[in-house]
């Protein structure tokens, strides 16, 4: 090798490093964590829960092994949340409900066969439609892993070997996947779920007590006011409306400090009946770092004022429900009764001192 050759391979080659760029990359020693004392300042940690997340599945793929009321289930689930679903089970086996789904179109791809085996999973670049082939399941093209058909693998099938089998292949191909009232070859599970528009609540068990997940998530449910779901989207509006007046990404915090307060100020029922012109309204406090309330909106619109909102939340009282319970109100129960009862005290009253005259 020549001195030029030598020159260039030790330039190539790099040079060890320095004790202090060591210090700076190496891992912490936690190994005294122990003794640092508990602080109520934040939030202890708690192991053995599941991650709740709000998964964006649109467009996403995902394959359905199953007919049955289970199958129907997960696929009202996904299709939901707008993902392309696949569905593999002979006819035979569809559950009305599926048989509904398929008749109206609300499965997007339709096999009417037993699942073909391990090769399922994985897409055949060669022989894919590529304008029906999602992007995101050909990025593994030229990794170790088999390029993937599906993002996500549910199945909801009597079989239970096949279900085995088939957590195995997606697992061995990082595709989350849940089988069917199986919790140890779950990746992740369904909850008792409550749609109100945008609004969703998850109640889940981690698969211990699903029965138990659906009674809290009535009992919820009830707690809701009907009117909840418009004042989730009339807030949705407002906060667009107010992004365009104020698109800086600096100005996030103040965004979200002054959404809060305007939050505050409004009940859901009158969130509920917000209009255009009331965000008109309250947008013109933006500037002023004001939080414009309901009574003082419709009062500047020279509409309902005062007066309206006082009687809006005294019905509000008289007929909601309880937030913890869900129960109604007993204010209006009590009010009646008590009127009820002043009216036979007063017609006692009236029937004795009519019988005392008459002597």
């Amino acid at each position: 090798m020549s001195s030029a050759q030598n020159s260039s391979v030790s330039a190539a080659s790099p040079s060890p490093p320095s004790a202090e760029a060591a210090s700076a990359v190496a891992p912490t020693d936690v190994s005294s964590s122990a003794s640092v004392p508990f602080s109520d300042a934040y939030p202890a940690i708690v192991p053995g829960g599941y991650l709740c997340l709000a998964w964006v599945m649109k467009g996403k793929r995902v394959l359905i092994v199953g007919g049955g009321p289970v199958a129907a289930g997960r696929l009202v689930n996904v299709k939901d949340a707008d993902a392309h679903v696949t569905v593999i089970c002979p006819s035979s086996g569809l559950n009305g409900e599926m048989k509904y789904r398929l008749a109206r179109g609300e499965i997007d791809t339709y096999h009417d066969r037993l699942f073909g085996g391990e090769q399922e999973l994985d897409l055949d670049l060669e022989g894919e439609n590529e304008d029906e082939t999602d992007k995101s399941t050909t990025a593994q093209a030229g990794s170790v892993l088999p390029p993937i058909r599906y993002d996500l693998v549910l199945t909801a099938t009597d079989d239970i070997e096949l279900s085995r089998r088939i957590c195995s292949w997606c697992r061995a191909r990082r595709i989350p996947v849940n089988v069917a009232d199986v919790p140890p070859e779950c990746d992740f599970y369904f909850g008792s779920l409550i749609r109100r528009g945008p609004l969703q609540v998850m109640v889940s068990t981690g698969g211990k007590g699903p029965k138990i997940a659906n009674q809290v998530r009535t009992r919820l449910e009830r707690a809701l006011p009907a009117e909840l779901a418009e004042a989730i989207t009339n807030v949705g509006a407002l906060r667009a409306r107010l992004r365009g007046i104020a698109p800086s990404p600096k100005q996030g915090p103040k965004r979200m400090r002054w959404m809060i307060d305007v939050c505050e100020k409004w009940t859901w029922t009158e969130l509920a009946k917000m209009e255009e012109d009331d965000m008109d309204v309250v947008l013109s406090g933006w500037t002023e770092g004001k939080a414009v309330g309901f009574a003082e909106c419709r009062r500047k619109r020279g509409t309902a004022g005062l007066g309206a909102s006082v009687v809006s939340a005294g019905v509000s009282k008289l007929t909601g429900r309880c937030p913890i319970t869900g129960d109604r109100s007993p204010w209006l129960a009590g009010l009646v009764g008590f009127g009820a009862g002043l009216g036979v005290a007063v017609g006692i009253a009236a029937l004795r001192a009519a019988g005392s005259t008459s002597r």
